[in-house]
């Protein structure tokens, strides 16, 4: 009897432990499947479903964002794209959707130009994700030690330069994983950037309805919060011009 009991608690533990991961799966096909049928809307709320159970993923926000764009919902696809980019920097596909998304967004922001050194660093930062960063700043450093065992007790000389050079470049590479990361991590964790969310809003001079009008943003317009106050967000767009809007006319990515 007691061996039945022990039996039985092992099986509900190994069921508690693996059925979230089939049921999302489960989830995960039916949306799929409702997507393929063109189902869209069964496959946006999926979707949302799964995110507020499992918690942020990469892959859902960007299915999500293309079911929002297959229904002509440009600022809800374009806000998760940009929230499975902030997870996924590297992701290819999502920076491709991002920009046919903006085509259907009536303002068209020139960024401002960038240092040639900054648009550099930035490019090499994006390529992967900032998980993946720490795990090369580990390898990196990891293979520093090996380095520095090897210029320490290494009876050539050819060895011990060959330790100290490639211990220099590791130390190097580990440093900027590090600030890599972090920057990820900063930007993950703060979530300047947000999705105008409202047909048009006029962008003003101070935190208050009487100030005075600036200019008008439309609908799917990506901008930057620099501050808050009250019911008013300061933003910033990606050409340098600033203003308030009403808080609730955006949402964070």
């Amino acid at each position: 009897m007691k061996t039945n009991i022990g039996k039985i608690l092992i099986l509900l533990f190994i069921q508690c432990l693996f059925f979230p991961v089939f049921a999302q799966e489960e989830q995960i096909k039916e949306a799929e499947s409702a997507y393929a049928k063109e189902d869209y809307s069964k496959a946006i709320s999926i979707y949302e479903d799964l995110l507020k159970t499992y918690g942020n993923s990469a892959e859902i926000y960007y299915n999500l964002g293309n079911a929002y764009y297959k229904t002509n919902q440009i600022a809800s696809a374009i806000l998760n794209y940009e929230r499975a980019l902030l997870m996924n920097p590297g992701d290819g596909d999502v920076r491709f959707n991002i920009e046919l998304a903006k085509q259907k967004t009536t303002d068209k922001i020139e960024p401002v130009d960038e240092f040639i050194f900054a648009k550099w660093f930035k490019s090499i930062q994006n390529l992967v994700s900032a998980d993946t960063w720490a795990t090369i700043g580990i390898i990196c450093f990891l293979s520093f030690i090996g380095c520095l065992i090897l210029f320490f007790f290494s009876k050539w000389m050819r060895l011990k330069k060959v330790g100290f050079y490639l211990g220099i470049a590791f130390i190097l590479l580990t440093v900027f994983a590090n600030v890599f990361g972090a920057n990820q991590k900063k930007a993950l964790s703060e979530r300047r950037g947000a999705i105008i969310f409202t047909p048009t809003v006029t962008v003003k001079s101070s935190p208050d309805a009487s100030g005075t009008d600036l200019f008008i943003l439309h609908e799917g317009t990506k901008v930057f919060i620099k501050s808050s106050l009250g019911e008013w967000k300061e933003i910033e767009l990606e050409d340098g011009n600033i203003g308030w809007i009403p808080k609730k006319d955006v949402v964070i990515i």
